[in-house]
């Protein structure tokens, strides 16, 4: 599948979590989902976004690891941390700005999505885009994928100042070139 690229679309998410079950069926997943369906304002909507790592250029999570045991493919893929080399520290769960890695006390070993390798390495799709009926996910070739949105794909994030270039690219309004994450916009600030 030479040319094709992962999107996410936010907007399309119907919250269904059909790729978390999907996810879970990975074979390099040992039956746990990597993939995180959220609320974005739980209180008050009902609207959903999908959780997957975003396999960052320059990823925090393998620069934090002080045991060397996540890599980044010369694909682009980040994979999960290498069983005989992590020792489940957490600091690449506390480092991640997109907050993906989870480390799975059961297994000692942080895992997280690495775009279905074993598929997507065999020309197959990952399998949350293989089953999401609102094509929130999506896996497929930029130009298809552009024509069938309104919205423009992104990749470039802002985390404050710190820029951030991934894999994944991220449906956003079409007039965006980046998304900017300003983390101080979520605090909560109180009543007055």
């Amino acid at each position: 599948m030479n040319g094709y690229e992962f999107f996410v679309d936010p907007s399309r998410c119907i919250g269904c979590r059909a790729c978390v079950a999907a996810c879970a069926e990975c074979d390099s997943h040992r039956g746990v989902s990597m993939i995180h369906v959220d609320y974005l304002d739980r209180a008050n909507s009902i609207a959903t976004a999908p959780t997957v790592c975003m396999h960052c250029e320059t990823p925090t999570c393998a620069m934090v690891c002080p045991a060397d045991a996540i890599k980044r493919g010369e694909d682009g893929i980040v994979r999960s941390a290498l069983k005989p080399r992590c020792i489940a520290c957490s600091n690449c769960v506390l480092a991640c700005p997109f907050g993906v890695p989870t480390v799975h006390a059961g297994f000692e070993l942080m895992m997280k999505c690495d775009m279905c390798y074993d598929r997507t390495s065999v020309g197959l799709r990952p399998m949350c885009a293989t089953v999401c009926p609102s094509q929130a996910l999506t896996f497929g070739p930029p130009d298809v994928v552009a024509r069938q949105r309104v919205s423009a794909p992104v990749r470039d994030f802002r985390f404050g100042a710190e820029p951030v270039r991934t894999k994944v690219w991220m449906m956003a309004p079409a007039s965006r070139r980046d998304i900017a994450v300003d983390v101080e916009d979520y605090v909560w600030k109180g009543q007055s």
